[in-house]
């Protein structure tokens, strides 16, 4: 178990309680002590220092409207690209706000177990990113790397959003000599309307959304139902554990969808 609050000013008070609970109330168990990344910060400040001492890091002065304003910054898929500006060495006369790492011209490709081989090349899809940001906090991919290798994590499963950082974290692993692990990028629950479910537009928690000790073993059958998986024997009274048990054992990767969809069926 993983909390994942390394960006501390966002963080809401009580909802890594909340989400241990849900996930303890499904049936869900973990390993050992949960690990926070707000208090892993030494361990990040190790890997920047090893990238840096092998000089692939450079300090950068450029905020995001300064990238925003160049006009000939290419345009990736859903970010601005980095033109580079302070790859050469930053303005004298202005203070680095970040620290971004050199990413190479070639592609890096990987096997998502659901989407098949997919190919970035971080030159054109981000540019060189950032590491550490202007506010000081370790930026996320970083921090993801080294926890997942400091975690022995084999397999990444996780919403199909995040493929495109991949690619980043890939180059990081390369870069700092850990093990890659296999990925899993599963298809997102979405609003009818077609948009992503985020508590940024007030989507609730599952816990504030249902009472889970009568309805835990349903709202798992529909997950199952929605990751394509054959529901028909599932005996949505059973208690959790049992369903989440049963389901290992005749979970087919093959089976799942690969566009996004609506959560069929209200509770």
């Amino acid at each position: 178990m993983r909390i994942d609050d390394l960006d501390t000013p966002r963080v809401i008070p009580g909802m890594a309680d909340d989400i241990m609970g849900t996930l303890e109330q499904l049936g869900f168990e973990w390993d050992g002590v949960p690990l926070w990344q707000s208090r892993r910060g030494e361990a990040y400040a190790d890997a920047l220092e090893r990238l840096d001492r092998n000089d692939h890091l450079y300090p950068c002065c450029c905020s995001r409207a300064d990238i925003a304003r160049i006009a000939t910054a290419p345009h990736g898929e859903d970010e601005i690209v980095y033109p580079g500006t302070c790859s050469h060495g930053k303005d004298p006369s202005r203070e680095a706000r970040s620290i971004r790492v050199r990413v190479p011209s070639e592609e890096i490709s990987f096997d998502d177990v659901v989407t098949g081989r997919v190919t970035q090349r971080l030159a054109d899809c981000c540019g060189d990113f950032v590491v550490r940001r202007a506010d000081d906090l370790f930026a996320y991919h970083l921090a993801t790397v080294v926890d997942d290798a400091d975690s022995l994590v084999n397999q990444v499963v996780r919403g199909a959003d995040l493929i495109t950082s991949t690619g980043r974290q890939i180059f990081l692993q390369t870069l700092l000599g850990y093990d890659r692990p296999s990925y899993v990028h599963l298809p997102l629950v979405i609003a009818p309307c077609g948009s992503k479910l985020s508590k940024r537009d007030s989507a609730v928690s599952i816990a504030a959304g249902i009472n889970l000790e009568l309805d835990g073993g349903i709202l798992l059958t529909r997950a199952l139902a929605f990751l394509g998986q054959d529901v028909s024997a599932v005996d949505q009274a059973a208690p959790p554990k049992e369903i989440l048990s049963a389901a290992l054992l005749s979970f087919d990767t093959e089976l799942i969808p690969k566009c996004n969809s609506p959560f069929v069926g209200a509770l």
